[in-house]
């Protein structure tokens, strides 16, 4: 059974820094691709950020590039986002998810396991 588990949200300031994770099994993590995405309430899931299986390359959303920062550590089966300079805008259920056959792609309907979620709340 595959289960990706997130950690490391929480209240933070505005200005602060978070570093999250996601912790694969049931999987074979070195073969997927890793992504971030985000989600307010009344709102779509929104991508945030992916890794591609060995980390070598990454894409970010125009709205996080150059505060956010993916990378994963395949001996330890998990992924992070450091996020620095939060903004009350980054508020959001911050959701990890594994992509089999991409390698940084954005569209929701590529990945093919979701986790449940961490939330991120920033104070102003």
């Amino acid at each position: 059974q595959v289960q990706l588990v997130e950690s490391g949200g929480g209240l933070v300031q505005a200005g602060g820094s978070l570093r999250l994770s996601c912790l694969a099994s049931g999987l074979t993590f070195s073969n997927y691709a890793m992504g971030w995405f985000r989600q307010t309430p009344g709102k779509e899931r929104e991508f945030v950020a992916a890794v591609s299986r060995g980390g070598e390359s990454t894409y970010y959303a125009d709205s996080v590039k150059g505060r956010f920062t993916i990378s994963r550590d395949n001996a330890k089966n998990t992924v992070y986002l450091q996020i620095y300079n939060l903004k009350p805008e980054d508020t959001a259920v911050y959701y990890c998810a594994a992509d089999r056959y991409g390698s940084t792609r954005t569209a929701i309907n590529d990945y093919n396991y979701w986790g449940k979620g961490t939330q991120v709340t920033v104070s102003s």
